[in-house]
């Protein structure tokens, strides 16, 4: 891997804030959490008429629609990133149904590693409580597997949250092959693990600060227009109840309120908006998160990066 300047990695991050003007990348992504959303909604209802055969079959549906949907956009994020010429939905569609797979191949290797570790230090464990009675075999096995297994079980633990489960996907999108990931992520671990945890920890402060603002607008915004529809509309439904689908809440809501029939189409009305506010709350920090691990995996590796 060529050597980078930290500083210019902190500079790819600090620009992941351009991903809310990802109008392509937004728009796939909020395609995503609503037809992922309806499926689960779906599922649900399956379950509860006894219907295990549908339920389990929308629950899977709704399962590939978020995996695949969540890939296309961040390929659409990565062209970006690269400064690269931005595809079109379609095309990032078909990219994804044609690649996304190599994410779970790669994480099962990786996975798969993980496995042999654990187990390695299991049987480490294991020796020193077998080990002959009367000697010093056992106490100097479980002296040498203490200090192993802390660092290794500490270091495996911030390397998997930092390292494999944000860059992998990432390694996909920018066109790696499945044993192209594993060496990077291998090699990331093993030569820039505390640059990469400190570059993921300025996406993860980006992100909440992303959060921060659009939970701000979102409560601000709601509240004054709550206050407005009861007393410029006229419904008479609490401005909490109006605000319900800026937290996510559905249309049962309504009933289990109280709701009165006069008002309930126009308090439907305001969940389902408020739902849709609620989507784009939640899609522009993802895009911030998404454009951020693309650009921390931009600039550990040899991957070219726009100027």
């Amino acid at each position: 891997m060529r050597e980078r300047d930290p500083l210019d990695g902190l500079s790819l991050v600090l620009r992941s804030i351009d991903a809310i003007r990802n109008t392509s990348a937004l728009f796939v992504l909020l395609g995503t959490f609503a037809i992922a959303g309806l499926l689960v909604a779906m599922a649900e209802v399956s379950y509860a008429r006894a219907a295990d055969w549908w339920g389990a079959l929308q629950a899977g549906a709704a399962l590939f629609v978020a995996f695949y949907g969540g890939n296309a956009a961040g390929i659409l994020v990565m062209d970006e990133a690269r400064g690269r010429e931005p595809r079109d939905i379609p095309a990032a569609l078909r990219a994804s149904l044609a690649s996304a797979h190599r994410l779970l191949l790669a994480l099962a290797v990786v996975f798969s590693a993980y496995a042999v570790g654990a187990g390695a230090l299991l049987g480490l464990l294991w020796l020193s409580r077998v080990a002959v009675t009367g000697t010093l075999i056992g106490p100097v096995l479980f002296g040498l597997a203490v200090p192993v297994g802390v660092v290794a079980v500490g270091l495996g633990a911030l390397s998997l949250v930092a390292v494999v489960v944000p860059l992998a996907a990432p390694g996909v999108w920018s066109g790696a092959g499945v044993r192209a990931i594993v060496k990077t992520l291998a090699a990331l671990v093993r030569q820039r693990l505390p640059t990469v945890v400190l570059l993921m920890a300025a996406v993860s402060l980006l992100t909440a600060g992303m959060g921060a603002i659009a939970t701000f607008v979102v409560m601000a915004g709601g509240r004054v227009i709550a206050q407005l529809g009861i007393t410029v509309v006229g419904v008479d439904v609490p401005a909490r109840q109006l605000m319900a689908g800026l937290f996510g809440y559905g249309l049962r809501t309504l009933g289990a309120t109280g709701a009165p029939a006069g008002s309930t189409a126009h308090a439907a009305a305001a969940l389902v908006g408020g739902g849709a506010v609620f989507a784009l709350a939640l899609v522009l920090p993802g895009l911030v998160y998404l454009r951020g691990t693309c650009a921390v995996y931009l600039a550990m590796t040899d991957v070219p990066t726009p100027p």
